[in-house]
């Protein structure tokens, strides 16, 4: 990195993080150094490598927070939002007893990619996050979260215009190339609101309705999201209609059997680690030490087993 040379030090990095594994699960500490050499050269490739293992074993939490924070980053450059998304909830959600700096800017670009990735972005975390987290991660992120809100109005104009009135905040916070692709990511949004509504549409109509300049980049938007598989649609250019269709996907080809088939043999090794998981955690002195603390509040042989009845 000092001598600004970041790809020189990827490969050895990757052999370096494979050999002080001791199994594929484990987090070692040159995991985000090595994730963070992989973001400086755009190589993403390499760094998603290490990021298709499920992590279980961590030394250090900072490692965690580092690997994850990264890792979110490398997916967002490959456009591969629903793992981004996935990293970037770690460490949102991740144990802590205060906040800190990566679990801050993490927070801000999980608004971005959940508006990206899923139209929508809810404040409310879940009950397993920890109270720091739940106290003070929105007082850091006002701006992200009233551009969520601005999102929720599915008006174009004043999303443009609350972007341009915060660019220079979004740029401060390296943030404003993810802005972008949120403000065209309602366009995307909005097209699909129009499939729910209409079988057939000319290209004028949607380029009026959307808010787009012309019927020609409404037929760029439409072909681009036909190839992503957002929506399924046809276009007559002789006439400039859209024709808007059902999804052809049957779930009985090969390809999807089998992909439905490794998802479930995934969610059974996981289920396995779990149950794992819990076993050794039930035998953890300090779990076991704070349970018993718990149930020292309160005395079960104060509560009736079966409910009495009520006099209405």
């Amino acid at each position: 990195m000092l001598l600004e040379a970041p790809v020189q030090g990827v490969a050895p990095m990757l052999a370096a993080v494979q050999k002080l594994q001791s199994s594929s699960a484990r987090l070692t500490a040159l995991h985000p150094e090595f994730l963070q050499l992989c973001l400086l050269s755009k190589c993403y490739k390499t760094g998603l490598s290490v990021l298709e293992d499920d992590i279980f074993e961590v030394d250090q939490p900072r490692d965690l927070f580092l690997y994850c924070y990264y890792g979110g980053m490398i997916c967002i450059g490959q456009k591969r939002f629903q793992k981004a998304l996935e990293l970037l909830h770690n460490v949102v959600t991740a144990p802590m007893s205060s906040i800190n700096a990566i679990a801050v800017e993490a927070y801000k670009k999980y608004i971005l990619v959940s508006l990206i990735h899923q139209g929508q972005f809810s404040t409310s975390l879940p009950k397993y996050a920890s109270s720091a987290a739940q106290r003070n991660l929105k007082n850091f992120s006002q701006p992200y979260i009233e551009l969520a809100n601005s999102y929720s109005t599915g008006k174009i104009a004043e999303l443009e215009s609350y972007v341009q009135t915060n660019r220079e905040k979004f740029e401060s916070d390296n943030n404003l190339g993810l802005v972008k692709q949120v403000v065209l990511s309602m366009y995307k949004r909005n097209i699909q609101r129009l499939t729910q509504t209409y079988l057939t549409l000319s290209l004028q109509d949607i380029a009026n309705i959307v808010r787009l300049n012309s019927p020609k980049e409404a037929e760029m938007h439409v072909l681009q999201m036909i190839q992503d598989g957002e929506i399924y649609a046809t276009i007559n250019q002789k006439d400039g209609m859209v024709r808007f269709l059902e999804d052809p996907e049957q779930y009985k080809t090969c390809g999807m059997i089998e992909h439905i088939d490794s998802s479930m043999q995934r969610i059974i090794e996981l289920s396995k680690k779990l149950t794992a998981m819990d076993e050794l955690m039930s035998c953890d002195p300090l779990y076991l030490a704070k349970a018993g603390r718990e149930r020292q509040r309160f005395d079960f042989d104060d509560f009736d087993g079966v409910p009495q009845k009520f006099n209405v």
